[in-house]
C-alpha cells in the first residue's frame, strides 16, 4: 500500500462517516452495516464503530473530543483507521508468519481464550456461601492445625545407657551437649547427626520433617514436661529406650469459616478454571491434533547457545 493511497483512504473514512451517520433512514440494521471506512480488504461499518465506542468508559470517550460528532471522527481517524493502517502494512510485509509476531499472536489468541473462561465462569466473589461452607467442612484438617511439639531424641540400645546419656544431658543441658551425645550413641541414624532433632511431632507422631515417623509414647511422655525440659527417665520406644528432649511448642490454630472465605473462593475459582481449560483443550486436541511422534524430536538439531558468564 502506498503512501498516497494511505492517506486518501484515510481522508476519505473521515469524511465518510458524517454522511453515513445521516443514513437512518435504511433502518436500524441497515445503518449499522454501513461501511464508513475501507483501507485495504477491510471494512468498517458504523456498528463496529459504535460498539468500539460504547466499550470505553466515560472518561476515556471524552478525551476524544468534547461533542458527540467530535468523538467519533477523532476515534475513526486516530484508532481505527491507524491500526488498519498498520496491519494492513504488516500484513503486505509478511511479518504475521515471522517466527517473532507468529509467536505473539498465537500468545495473544491464547490468553484470550482463557480470559473469556474466567469471563463466562464470573469473579471469585460470585461463588455462593454454600458452596464455600462444604468445600471449609470437607477439608476442615486444612484450617485445624493440633498442638506440635519439637523434640530431641537419642535412641539408645539399653536402658542403662539411655540413663547415662540422661544425666550427662541434664548436667549440662546444653544444644552442643545433647548434639555431641546424639553422635556418640543414637542408634537412630537418620536423626543423630542433627542433634537427634524430631522435627515438629503432633500426639499421633507425625512429623513436619519428610518420612519421618515417632512413637506416641514419646510424644505423649513430652507433653508431662514443659518446654526446654528433658523427660525425667528413658522412654521405652520398641527394643531401645529414647532419651526426650522437649525444645519447644507450636500451639493449636483454628482458622474459621470467615477467616478463609476469600481464600476458598479463590480455590474454588481456580479449579473451575482449570476444569473448564482442561476441557477445552482435551476437546481441541481431539479435534484438531492428527498425529504426534515425540520420539523424532530427538533428531532435531537445535543450535547450543552457551550461556553469558557473569559481568559480560
Amino acid at each position: 500500500m502506498g503512501r498516497a493511497h494511505v492517506l486518501v483512504v484515510a481522508v476519505a473514512a473521515g469524511l465518510a462517516l458524517g454522511g453515513a451517520a445521516r443514513g437512518d433512514d435504511a433502518g436500524a440494521g441497515g445503518r449499522r452495516a454501513t461501511v464508513v471506512a475501507r483501507i485495504g480488504a477491510t471494512t468498517v461499518t458504523i456498528g463496529e464503530l459504535e460498539d468500539r465506542i460504547a466499550a470505553m468508559p466515560p472518561f476515556q470517550r471524552a478525551s476524544f473530543g468534547a461533542t458527540a460528532d467530535a468523538v467519533r471522527r477523532r476515534f475513526l481517524n486516530e484508532v481505527v483507521v491507524h491500526d488498519a493502517i498498520l496491519t494492513a502494512a504488516a500484513q503486505g510485509l509478511g511479518l504475521e508468519a515471522k517466527p517473532p509476531a507468529a509467536y505473539e499472536i498465537e500468545r495473544a489468541r491464547s490468553a484470550a481464550t482463557i480470559r473469556a473462561i474466567r469471563a463466562r465462569i464470573g469473579p471469585a466473589s460470585s461463588i455462593p456461601m454454600e458452596e464455600v461452607e462444604q468445600y471449609y467442612q470437607t477439608n476442615r484438617a486444612r484450617y485445624d492445625a493440633p498442638a506440635r511439639y519439637q523434640l530431641w531424641r537419642i535412641l539408645c540400645k539399653t536402658r542403662d545407657e539411655a540413663q547415662a546419656v540422661l544425666t550427662a544431658a541434664q548436667r549440662e543441658p546444653t544444644p552442643a551437649t545433647f548434639a555431641n551425645l546424639a553422635r556418640e550413641h543414637s542408634l537412630d541414624k537418620a536423626t543423630n547427626l542433627r542433634s537427634g532433632n524430631l522435627g515438629f511431632v503432633t500426639a499421633e507422631g507425625g512429623s513436619n520433617e519428610p518420612g519421618l515417623r515417632v512413637d506416641p509414647a514419646v510424644v505423649h511422655a513430652a507433653q508431662a514436661v514443659r518446654d526446654g525440659a528433658f523427660v525425667p527417665e528413658p522412654i521405652a520406644e520398641g527394643e531401645y529406650f529414647a532419651v526426650v528432649w522437649r525444645r519447644g511448642t507450636i500451639a493449636a490454630t483454628t482458622r474459621t469459616e470467615a477467616e478463609v472465605t476469600p481464600q476458598i473462593r479463590d480455590w474454588i475459582w481456580k479449579g473451575r478454571v482449570k476444569k473448564e481449560t482442561d476441557a477445552l483443550l482435551a476437546t481441541l486436541r481431539s479435534e484438531r491434533v492428527r498425529a504426534l511422534d515425540a520420539s523424532i524430536l530427538s533428531t532435531l538439531d537445535l543450535p547450543v547457545e552457551r550461556a553469558p558468564k557473569i559481568g559480560q
